[in-house]
């Protein structure tokens, strides 16, 4: 996957194209390998690096959506629960069983749960993880060593799924490529194009590396720029109104000693009506969400102190030690793109969190929300639309049984290589080859610098923070270890795409503020 020679082919002169899409998170990389899958000729264009911003920064789970079933939604628990099962059998490396205990703490809530999570168990028939059952307070704690157990009355245990966001990501642009299309990081789109008819017939592109600008002319352009929807639209039509309104969510990364466990923690009803979410990922543990609305989308949004006073606070009432500022690894902080409300005043909750396609009077095609375990459905419905739209021939979608790149069925989930499933022997050939290639990138994780040359050179990684935030994930699970890490990361890098000293140290100066503000320190 060699970003040059994605750009050479999107030179190609004269060129009409099926489709470009515009936006390389879950929902565009989803739709751009549908159309390709399906035959059509696609261009994915993203103007930063796969899964930058919301993409990359979700609670790391696919799940049916427990908090839905509470709100009586069951088409949107269902329809999520037989994608959850189609997204585990077609990247199997990446999408793996985790079993969750919620700790109650009355009779009632135990029966409360159990009846609720059986249900969520008859809804994923054929699709299932593992059932559920109901556990004693002996069996809470032998499960979650560090839960609260004063007044505990005994757990619900139930199974979702888990996986790496930004190693997906990748995979999925890998795969389209696989299926003929052409994708490329770093390219901002900056005009759609119209026909004499006034229809939509075209984009206009920047690469931002080269400065160097691009017309690409199209039967249909999708709009899946995530919380940036907005803007696409307003360049389509520069009497567009505000659709989208963004919800921040904020995670904290800690220590596996908070869990000691396999198993994850998710408590039902915080103080604010919502979930929260304890996970382990990467040897380490997950803990979010907060959902706040703010005033406008952010590639890079910073937490509020108010929202990690909240996660830390609801953890402590389930986690024994419970966690305090100073044991936050990393804190990450995503904007979800929401519907937004008709009358102001309205909470994220009931802000619409189900995908909505839109199709403006010239033709353009956007879609907006959802969620990562639907990105395939929301891929089918857009395409499905996109080819209604512009007269495309009709084609059945083909991605239910599409296995994304790096398939492999049973891949050993001790070591950390587990993410890059069939390519994994072939990162391990460059360390044989090269044995230097084999140097961690820090005592702490067992990430090595083999991992740094094959994102370079096979997952487009174009940046210092494309390494260490979205190929390996270090910035996330350990915000200081990764500030550490970079002056060494970034002379491979630039020796790797032929940059000067300069450029390095550029790109350390750059990353070290960027992780800055993923480490927050009490004042």
């Amino acid at each position: 996957m060699k970003r040059s020679t994605q750009l050479e082919k999107l030179s190609e002169k004269g060129k009409i194209w099926d489709m470009v899409v515009v936006g390389g998170g879950a929902t565009g990389l989803g739709v751009a390998v549908d159309a390709a899958s399906r035959g059509f000729s696609v261009a994915l264009l993203e103007k930063t690096d796969f899964a930058k911003c919301t993409s990359s920064r979700s609670t790391k789970l696919v799940h049916g959506g427990v908090r839905y079933l509470q709100h009586g939604d069951v088409m949107l628990v269902l329809e999520a629960l037989r994608e959850r099962g189609r997204m585990k059998a077609n990247a199997p490396h990446l999408v793996k069983d985790q079993a969750f205990v919620i700790s109650n703490y009355s009779y009632w809530d135990n029966f409360l749960y159990f009846c609720g999570l059986t249900f969520y168990d008859m809804l994923s028939f054929g699709f299932g993880y593992g059932r559920s059952k109901f556990i004693s307070a002996k069996k809470v704690m032998k499960y979650l060593p560090t839960s609260v157990e004063k007044g505990l009355k005994g757990g619900v245990v139930y199974h979702d799924g888990q996986f790496d966001d930004s190693r997906m990501a990748v995979n999925l642009a890998e795969t389209c490529i696989e299926q003929g299309g052409v994708v490329v990081n770093q390219a901002t789109v900056t005009g759609i194009l119209h026909n004499a008819e006034g229809r939509v017939s075209g984009v206009t592109f920047t690469d931002n590396l080269t400065g160097e600008s691009y017309q690409l002319n199209t039967r249909s352009v999708v709009n899946a720029a995530g919380c940036f929807v907005d803007d696409i639209m307003h360049m389509d039509s520069p009497e567009h109104r505000k659709m989208v309104t963004p919800s921040q969510g904020v995670h904290l990364v800690l220590d596996m000693k908070f869990l000691k466990s396999d198993y994850a923690i998710m408590v039902p009803k915080t103080s604010d009506g919502r979930v929260l979410f304890a996970v382990p990922w990467h040897d380490k543990v997950v803990v979010g969400t907060t959902d706040i609305v703010r005033p406008k989308a952010e590639e890079e949004p910073r937490p509020l102190k108010e929202e990690i006073d909240f996660i830390l606070g609801t953890a402590g009432l389930y986690m024994n030690p419970a966690p305090t500022y100073k044991d936050i690894l990393s804190v990450f902080a995503g904007q979800r793109p929401l519907a937004a409300p008709k009358k102001e005043g309205k909470s994220t909750k009931e802000i619409s969190r189900s995908h909505k396609i839109i199709v403006s009077d010239n033709g353009l095609v956007t879609i907006t929300g959802g969620k990562w375990t639907s990105y395939r459905l929301m891929a089918e419905d857009t395409v499905d639309r996109a080819i209604e739209v512009a007269g495309l021939p009709a084609r059945k979608c083909v991605t239910k049984k599409l296995h994304i790149h790096g398939y492999r069925p049973k891949p050993n989930l001790k070591d950390h290589m587990y993410v890059y499933g069939s390519d994994e022997p072939k990162i391990l050939e460059l360390i044989r080859q090269n044995p230097e290639l084999g140097e961690k990138l820090s005592p702490k994780f067992d990430y090595t610098m083999a991992e740094v040359v094959w994102a370079v050179r096979e997952e487009m990684a174009m940046t210092l923070e494309d390494v260490l935030a979205r190929r390996v994930r270090m910035l996330f699970v350990d915000a200081r270890e990764a500030m550490t890490a970079a002056p060494k990361v970034a002379a491979v890098v630039a020796r790797e795409l032929g940059r000067d000293k300069a450029w390095e140290e550029e790109q350390v100066k750059k990353f070290t503020e960027l992780a800055k503000g993923y480490i927050f320190e009490q004042k």
